[in-house]
């Protein structure tokens, strides 16, 4: 049966980041995927993560960089990237005024699938 979404539900996270879930196991009970809102701040940066989903991120304002273990990629606004299930991968948003961006998870986020250092 279809429905609306009226609103995110926030989510917790470290350095003062900002997870708005739309769709996923927290805000709607979807396993099979979650879209979420994040806004980083300025010099913020997560423990790099190795989880169980694929990721797609599109990054509406401001840049993350993402390191992998075979690279570092600077995602501006405007771009996407997306990072596959089993690979390490650690985001950050090195400037100033932060970043804001979309994360796609597939399956949805969560925080026993995610495996962070």
């Amino acid at each position: 049966m279809a429905f609306l979404i009226e609103k995110p539900t926030q989510i917790e996270a470290e350095g003062n980041k900002i997870i708005e879930e739309y769709i996923g196991r927290v805000n709607s009970g979807t396993a099979e995927v979650s879209i979420a809102k994040m806004i980083s701040p300025g010099g913020w940066k997560e423990p790099a993560q190795t989880p169980d989903f694929d990721e797609y991120t599109v990054v509406l304002r401001g840049k993350l960089l993402v390191k992998t273990n075979a690279k570092e990629f600077i995602v501006k606004g405007g771009q996407a990237f997306i990072a596959r299930r089993g690979e390490k991968v650690q985001y950050s948003s090195p400037d100033a005024d932060g970043a804001e961006y979309l994360a796609v998870c597939l399956p949805a986020f969560g925080p026993d699938s995610v495996h962070r250092d």
